[in-house]
């Protein structure tokens, strides 16, 4: 039963609504045959805006809107065996994966209460039939190599910040802004698209449960987009973005600055349009620091959410690795939603508590090169019986483990030239033609399953051969794969240059924002394959606008030396 029924000082009308629920609907249940073991809320807050322009004009101007999703978190059974275990060899999990639901934006304690109650009852019903089809699978089918609990327990919370609210938002400045961001696009007909948008959205999550936690969270987002997309003359796409994020509107970039990026990518994608489509390569390759973020969240982040393991069908990876030697000695990893920034770059996978209840805190990951940790939500593996305040979702979801900020630190690092100068001796020793440089990355993908082969992807967009004369020659088309094992092994050095990006991380438990971040590495053997290229040639009709005034686009980006 609930621990404490003292509603913290500051606390807003939906937490005494939550709340109030909470006992109420609690106090029914153990009056049930079946009653539930454990019950949590989490009322989540949206008061989002957003201003898009693209070649100059304005395409939209929303908001302020607000909207309020409900999760509740209901088992019945028992911590050991509940009703959020697995059901194999069944889409039955599915059903409940993503099911959201909104309830009145207006702070009406009555009708809050009335939706939380419906919704209560529905997911009762629901939770009586997952656990009696759970207990019919588990008699049926082979039994779980994992054999740790479906659920946890965790300490009592009590915190309560104040709701922010969208003030000072000046939506004219802001629409004259993306109008100025986007006008350098239209200079050359080679851009075919090009968009600036900045997005507010303030998250207000409210967290109640039966153990007696009271959490109240307030936390705004502020990200500039600014992204454009030519075409190469074979059809190849080519996509070039920026991003910036911030706790405050202040924290963003002044137009100084948004505009020098602008007048890159636009030349970026210039210079991508006449560079070669590279071949399938293997060799020795610098990874940039972005590109390192990337790579470690794609080939390591997602394998150490330790939720995953539980799966039958996942390919644990790691799951017997726990005190192996899997990175060199000189490299350490660590996730810490508690940091608000990396040196000076803000970063988005801060929080204060997760989605679970459960405090943020740092994790290390990976110590010396020894793998220490899993990430953790309440739903514990073998080994590790506890969360570590990584329980996360989008509303609407069901919570996993997920990453937060993922940095990658080196004890022994040398400076960018000396990082290149040593990819020039691995390719004379390899007796390769040249090597290569990641400087910017677009994302990535892994696959996880036992089903399909346990890979990743990372897509470059700014890729450098490096002759071993020092030449860097830029090239497009590459894809960079691989195993995680195998390109573990293969990391030798780091320089002294670390940083971080900042992004959506997608998976089945919804988006969450996320960064990720380390230094420049090399790594002495890559595998490259062609990328996809659209069979869509580029336009036939000639493009409304090219400025008569600045002449051709080749003069533009090699000053008429082509």
């Amino acid at each position: 039963m609930p621990q404490s029924k003292t509603t913290p000082t500051g606390s807003s009308t939906l937490l005494k609504a939550l709340e109030t629920e909470m006992e109420r609907n609690w106090d029914a249940f153990k009056k049930l045959p079946t009653p539930p073991f454990y019950l949590a809320y989490e009322l989540t807050q949206y008061e989002s805006a957003s201003v898009t322009g693209s070649f100059g004009t304005l395409v939209s101007s929303n908001g302020p809107d607000k909207t309020r999703y409900l999760d509740i978190d209901l088992r019945v059974g028992s911590p050991t065996l509940d009703n959020y275990h697995p059901v194999r060899g069944s889409m039955f999990n599915m059903l409940d994966n993503f099911n959201p639901v909104t309830i009145p934006i207006e702070d009406d304690p009555a009708a809050i209460r009335a939706a939380i109650w419906y919704q209560t009852d529905q997911r009762y019903k629901r939770s009586i039939e997952q656990w009696i089809a759970i207990q019919t699978n588990v008699k049926v089918k082979a039994e779980n190599t994992d054999k740790a609990g479906d659920f946890s327990s965790g300490p009592v919370e009590s915190f309560v910040e104040p709701v922010v609210k969208l003030t000072g938002f000046d939506r004219k400045l802001w629409e004259d802004k993306v109008r100025k961001y986007t006008k350098p696009f239209r200079r050359y007909g080679n851009v075919y698209q090009a968009e600036a948008r900045l997005t507010i959205s303030i998250e207000t999550r409210i967290f109640v449960n039966s153990e007696g936690s009271r959490i109240q969270t307030s936390q705004p987002y502020y990200r500039l987009y600014i992204s454009g997309f030519a075409k190469a003359d074979d059809g190849m796409e080519l996509p070039k973005a920026e991003t910036w994020h911030s706790a405050t509107l202040e924290g963003l970039p002044s137009d100084d600055v948004v505009m020098a990026k602008v007048d890159q990518i636009t030349k970026d994608l210039m210079k991508l349009k006449l560079a070669p489509v590279i071949e399938p390569y293997t060799g020795p390759a610098i990874l940039s620091p972005r590109a390192t973020g990337v790579f470690f969240h794609e080939i390591f982040g997602h394998r150490i959410e330790g939720q995953r393991t539980k799966n039958e069908d996942d390919g644990q990876t790691f799951k017997d690795k726990v005190g192996q030697k899997i990175l060199p000695e000189f490299l350490n990893v660590y996730s810490d939603p508690t940091l608000k920034k990396y040196g000076s770059i803000e970063l988005a996978g801060f929080y204060r508590f997760d989605n679970q209840g459960i405090k943020a805190r740092r994790v290390t990951v990976v110590e010396k090169g020894i793998f220490k940790n899993y990430l953790m939500s309440r739903t514990p593996i073998d080994g590790f019986p506890a969360s570590n305040g990584h329980g996360r979702r989008q509303a609407g979801y069901n919570v996993e483990a997920r990453q937060s900020n993922l940095i990658v630190e080196s004890t022994q690092t040398i400076t960018r030239e000396e990082l290149k100068q040593k990819l020039i001796e691995e390719v004379n020793r390899a007796k390769l033609p040249y090597g290569l440089f990641f400087d910017d990355v677009q994302g990535g993908f892994t696959l996880t399953g036992r089903q399909s082969p346990s890979a990743f992807t990372v897509i470059p967009v700014m890729t450098y051969r490096i002759y071993p004369d020092g030449r860097e020659e830029l090239v497009r088309g590459a894809d960079l794969i691989g195993t995680p094992l195998t390109t573990f092994g293969k990391i030798t050095a780091a320089a002294n240059d670390p940083s971080v990006f900042n992004g959506t991380c997608g998976a089945t438990s919804g988006g969450v924002p996320v960064s990720a971040g380390g230094p420049s590495l090399l790594v002495s053997q890559v595998e490259i394959q062609k990328k996809p290229k659209s069979q869509e040639r580029s336009p036939i009709l000639p493009p409304p606008f090219d400025d008569p005034n600045i002449g051709t686009w080749r003069e533009f980006i090699f000053g008429g030396n082509l």
